[in-house]
């Protein structure tokens, strides 16, 4: 009887395992039909966004820089229209 029990106690481990695997290849298959995105290739495009994002804000704020400087030199260097001065003689011969 001893025996008999250690046998199917074997079995029975034998058949645990060999179900483990087969649902384990079976969600394997599911999920790679399902055509899902490895959790490391994810935090790789993630990291990639990141540092894409970051270095978006950083040209953002450095053209906003620019064209204040720009803006700048612009007002600076308009000057008032001035109307030309005429002479004394000039305002006579009209």
């Amino acid at each position: 009887m001893a025996r008999f029990l250690t046998d199917a106690a074997g079995a029975a481990q034998a058949f645990r395992t060999e179900m483990e695997s087969m649902v384990k290849s079976r969600f394997e298959r599911l999920i790679s039909d399902l055509d899902l995105v490895q959790r490391e290739e994810f935090e790789a495009v993630k990291a990639m966004a990141a540092k894409a994002r970051a270095e978006n804000e950083k040209l953002a704020a450095r053209v906003t820089k620019l064209e204040a400087m720009a803006g700048a030199k612009s007002s600076r260097s308009r000057s008032p229209v001035r109307k030309p001065v005429q002479s004394k003689r000039a305002k006579g011969n009209l």
